[in-house]
C-alpha cells in the first residue's frame, strides 16, 4: 500500500472508531436510563440492567456503523483539508477517482466488519439480552404480547394446525398450549389443549395435562391424557426467533423462518425485506464515504469542521429514517423486497455522484 493510502486509512479508521465509541457510549447511557423503571421487578437489579445494556451494544454498533463511517470520514477529510494535506495530495497527482477508490477500500473493510457483527455477534447477543431481561423480571410471553398487542398469546401456523401459545418461558418451555387441527376442506377436526410442553430432540414436544377434543358430525369426544407426544416443524429455536424483530435476526434464521411461512402459505414479504437488508445494509458504508468526499475540497477552519459534522449527522439521520420507512412501506404495499431494501442506499449513492460531479465541475 502506498504511503498516502496508509496515512489516509489510519486517519479515517481512527476517526470512525472514535465516533462509533462516542455513539455507543451515548446510546448505552440512554438504554440504561430506560431500564431504570424496570429495576425491582422480580429479581431485576442494576447489575442485570448493565449486562442487558452491554449485550445490546453489538446491535447498536451494527445500526450506527454507517453513521459513524459518514461522520468519521467527514471529520478526517475536513481535518486533512484544513491542514492543506488534501491540496498537497491533489498537487501530487491524486485524482478524485483514486481518492474515492482509496476511501471505498477502507469502507469495504468496515462493510465486512458490519456484516460479521450483524450476522454472528448481534443476533445471539440480542437473544441473550432478551432472555436475561425476561428471566430476571419474571416476565414471559406477556411482554411479547405487550409488544405485539396480542392479548391471546402467540399464534403460529404449522401446515393445517393453528397453534396458540399463552406463555413462552425463558427456558423455552411452553405453558397454555392450544392446537386447532383442520382438514383439507378447512373444517375444524380436533382441539388439543395442554397445560405445559417441553421439547426433546428425540420425541419432539412432550405435552402434559392434555385435553384432546375430537369433533365428529353430531358430537364431540373429549379425552383426558396425562401426557401426549406432539411432533411439529416448530422447535424452541424457531419460537425463540419470534422474540426478536426481523431486522435483528441472522440470515440463517430469516431464511429458515421464511421457508416455514412459505410452506404454510403465509406472507413472507416482511422477512424477505429484512433478509435483503441484512445483505445490503453493510454496503451503506461505501455510500457514506462517497457522500463525504465532496466535503474534502477547499480549506476548512475549525468552525467549518463543526458545521460539516452537523451536516453529516443530519444526512445520517435522514438515511436511517428513509431506511426504516422504505422497509415499512415495502411490507405494507408489497414492493419487491430487494427494491425496498436497496432504495435508500441507491438514492443516496445517486446524490453522492451528483455532488462529486458538481464539485469537479467547479
Amino acid at each position: 500500500m502506498k504511503v498516502y493510502q496508509r496515512y489516509l486509512a489510519r486517519e479515517v479508521v481512527i476517526a470512525v472508531l472514535l465516533v462509533l465509541l462516542a455513539f455507543l457510549a451515548l446510546f448505552a447511557f440512554f438504554d440504561l436510563l430506560g431500564e431504570v423503571g424496570s429495576l425491582g421487578q422480580g429479581g431485576y437489579r442494576i447489575q442485570h440492567a448493565f449486562v442487558y445494556v452491554l449485550l445490546r451494544l453489538s446491535g447498536r454498533a451494527y445500526e450506527l456503523m454507517p453513521l459513524a463511517i459518514l461522520i468519521g470520514t467527514l471529520y478526517a477529510l475536513a481535518n486533512l483539508s484544513r491542514h492543506s494535506e488534501i491540496t498537497v495530495l491533489r498537487a501530487s497527482g491524486l485524482s478524485t477517482g483514486r481518492l474515492l477508490v482509496c476511501l471505498c477500500q477502507i469502507a469495504a473493510a468496515f462493510a465486512v466488519l458490519t456484516f460479521l457483527i450483524g450476522e454472528y455477534v448481534a443476533p445471539p447477543a440480542e437473544h441473550a439480552a432478551s432472555q436475561l431481561r425476561l428471566k430476571e423480571r419474571g416476565r414471559t410471553m406477556q411482554e411479547l404480547r405487550s409488544v405485539r398487542n396480542l392479548r391471546s398469546g402467540l399464534w403460529v401456523k404449522d401446515e393445517r394446525n393453528f397453534i396458540n401459545i399463552r406463555l413462552l418461558l425463558s427456558d423455552r418451555s411452553l405453558r397454555g398450549i392450544r392446537i386447532f387441527q383442520f382438514d383439507e376442506h378447512g373444517k375444524l377436526r380436533s382441539v388439543t389443549e395442554a397445560g405445559a410442553g417441553e421439547f426433546t430432540a428425540a420425541d419432539g414436544w412432550r405435552l402434559t395435562d392434555v385435553a384432546h377434543t375430537v369433533l365428529q358430525k353430531d358430537s364431540a369426544k373429549v379425552e383426558k391424557l396425562a401426557e401426549l407426544s406432539w411432533r411439529s416443524a416448530l422447535n424452541p429455536e424457531m419460537l425463540a426467533v419470534l422474540m426478536l424483530p426481523p431486522d435483528r435476526m441472522s440470515l440463517r434464521h430469516l431464511s429458515a423462518y421464511t421457508r416455514h411461512l412459505s410452506d404454510n402459505r403465509q406472507r413472507t414479504n416482511r422477512y424477505d425485506i429484512a433478509f435483503w437488508k441484512k445483505i445490503v445494509y453493510p454496503l451503506a458504508g461505501l455510500v457514506m464515504v462517497a457522500l463525504a468526499l465532496p466535503f474534502s475540497t477547499g480549506h476548512h477552519r475549525a468552525s467549518g469542521i463543526g458545521l460539516q459534522i452537523f451536516v453529516g449527522v443530519m444526512i445520517g439521520v435522514l438515511f436511517h429514517t428513509l431506511n426504516g420507512l422504505s422497509s415499512n412501506l415495502g411490507a405494507i404495499h408489497g414492493w419487491p423486497p430487494l427494491l425496498s431494501a436497496a432504495a435508500p442506499s441507491a438514492l443516496f449513492l445517486l446524490a453522492a455522484g451528483l455532488m462529486i460531479w458538481w464539485v469537479e465541475r467547479r
